[in-house]
This record gives C-alpha cells, sequence and structure tokens, in this order.
C-alpha cells in the first residue's frame, strides 16, 4: 500500500517524523502503532498493509530518540541522537503518543481508535492508559513485560543494552537471533544503521524512574474497565521470562477491574511476533480482535 509521510509538532518542539498508511475507500478506524527501542516506523510496512487491507488508518511515527524524528529527514544529525530521548525523557514519549492520538481523533472524531504498542512501544502504551483510557477504543500490547519487574535488573546508570537480551540463544548466528526464528528479518535489522541501539543512560534513567507506576494498583485502577486490551506474545520471548511476566501484565489489568482483557500466545515465537515465521496467523488473530470495533 503506498505510504505518506508528514511531521507532526508536539508540545516541547519535537517534530515528529510520521509514516501513514491508509486504504482506498472509506477508513473503518485508525490504528496508532508505538513501536520498539532501537528500531523505527518503516519496519512496520507489512503489518500495516494488513490492517489497511481491514480498512484501517496505520499511522506509526518515529519516536523521539529514534529514526528520523532524532536524525532528521536528511539524516543529517549526530548518531548519538539515536537513543537520547531528550529533557523530556520517558514522559515525553507517552505525551508525544498523547498529542498523535489527539491528532487522530481531531481528523475524524468518528473512527475507533486503536493503540498498539510494541515492546518498548508497549511500555509507553501501558503509562499512557493509566491517564488517557478514555480516549481510545481498544489497546494492543505486543512483546510486553511487567516493567517494573525488568527495571529491578537494569543499571540506572548505564545505558540499555539490547544485545544483553541474545544470551537465551547463545551460541547465536547474529546478537539479534531473539527478535525472530526467521534469519531473513534479523539479518534486515541487523544491516540496517536505524535499528540495534538502546536508550542512553540519562534516557535509561527515565525509564526505570517511570516503571512502579505501571505495577500500582491505584494507578491501574483509573483505567476504565471496558477497555478491551489485547496482549500477543511468543513463548520464546526472554523479555517475558516463558510468557509469565505477559501474564502477570494481563492478570494486573483483570484484578484492577478490567473486563476484556485476551492474551494469544504463540508457542517458539520470538520477541518481534510481527516478523515471526508464523506472522500471517498472528496477524490474522489480530485483524479478527480488531473486527469488534467494525462491525
Amino acid at each position: 500500500m503506498p505510504t505518506t509521510t508528514s511531521t507532526l509538532s508536539v508540545s516541547d518542539g519535537t517534530e515528529l517524523f510520521l509514516r501513514r498508511w491508509e486504504p482506498d475507500g472509506p477508513a473503518v478506524g485508525s490504528v496508532q502503532v508505538a513501536h520498539g527501542m532501537g528500531e523505527h516506523s518503516a519496519r512496520y510496512g507489512r503489518l500495516a498493509d494488513a490492517l489497511v487491507a481491514a480498512g484501517w488508518v496505520v499511522v506509526v511515527p518515529d519516536q523521539r530518540g529514534h529514526g528520523l524524528t532524532a536524525l532528521g529527514e536528511d539524516r543529517s544529525g549526530p548518531p548519538d541522537a539515536l537513543g537520547d530521548l531528550g529533557p523530556a525523557g520517558w514522559d515525553g514519549l507517552v505525551h508525544d503518543v498523547v498529542a498523535l492520538n489527539d491528532a487522530l481523533g481531531a481528523e475524524a472524531p468518528e473512527r475507533p481508535r486503536v493503540l498498539l504498542g510494541h515492546s518498548m512501544g508497549s511500555f509507553v502504551a501501558q503509562q499512557f492508559v493509566l491517564d488517557h483510557s478514555a480516549e481510545i477504543d481498544g489497546l494492543v500490547l505486543s512483546g510486553t513485560t511487567a516493567v517494573d519487574v525488568a527495571a529491578t535488573v537494569i543499571d540506572p546508570d548505564a545505558g540499555t543494552d539490547l544485545t544483553a537480551m541474545n544470551a537465551a540463544f547463545e551460541p547465536a548466528r547474529t546478537d539479534f537471533d531473539w527478535l525472530s526464528r526467521d534469519e531473513e528479518e534479523v539479518d534486515l535489522y541487523v544491516a540496517d544503521p536505524l535499528c540495534g541501539f538502546g536508550l542512553d543512560a540519562a534516557s535509561t534513567r527515565t525509564l526505570v524512574a517511570a516503571a512502579p507506576r505501571l505495577a500500582d494498583p491505584d494507578a491501574l485502577a483509573a483505567i476504565r474497565s471496558d477497555l478491551p486490551v489485547y496482549l500477543v506474545a511468543g513463548s520464546a520471548d526472554p523479555l517475558n521470562l516463558e510468557l509469565a511476566m505477559v501474564e502477570l501484565v494481563a492478570q494486573r489489568y483483570r484484578d484492577a477491574g478490567l473486563v476484556d482483557v485476551t492474551t494469544d500466545f504463540h508457542e517458539g515465537a520470538r520477541h518481534e511476533v510481527f516478523n515471526e515465521t508464523n506472522r500471517d496467523e498472528i496477524t490474522a488473530h489480530l485483524l479478527e480482535w480488531l473486527r469488534r470495533f467494525t462491525g
């Protein structure tokens, strides 16, 4: 499907680079994708095509500290801009999701809005719904974890090293075998100069500081009880410790009173489920869940 690009200026002056896919006919709703750490919006083209074929508008920003938001459209920015969330830190990522969600609502108030967060983007989405659950119609968390638990093993004074996730797959072909069983997908990631980095130390500290609130029962209780939540994960994703951590996230939502929490787990799949060897099956499951919003 054709892709258009644009920018969105947010309150602190950051210019978010956006990629957008949309159907030829009337749209049934919009999906904002919050991508993972050390990647960017262009990697979501195949998923976007599947969603667009079902009638959804899909918008994916390069999050602050990532992609062309960090480097500029001409890629002239300094390399160390990648992984630097800037003065706004972690909360800046959340505010950016709010700003784009508001923009999608303003352009078509009648359309359902779904937020899909992957990995780091799912952590951002977990924080977003604590305060903004009334502003979306559905939440999808891909490759997520209990962030407060994960933060206990992160050194807040060091940058985030994504290659550390590969330990369970050693001896490994690459430093990023943990992402997918599909070697071609892993090789594309490794060869991409806009992939593979973690957050710098200052940004990592803001992530660690934000983590406890994501598990706070009082904060979770503020999420509207009828928000549909869909958690999709692979059993071999090291981020979720054989699904234990994503199951914990789901249970916390249920304990907070949410009545529509769906889990979709895939045996043997690794971190990037939409780039996995069984990605067509995984995408079909997501599309089936999304039909609830379109009748």
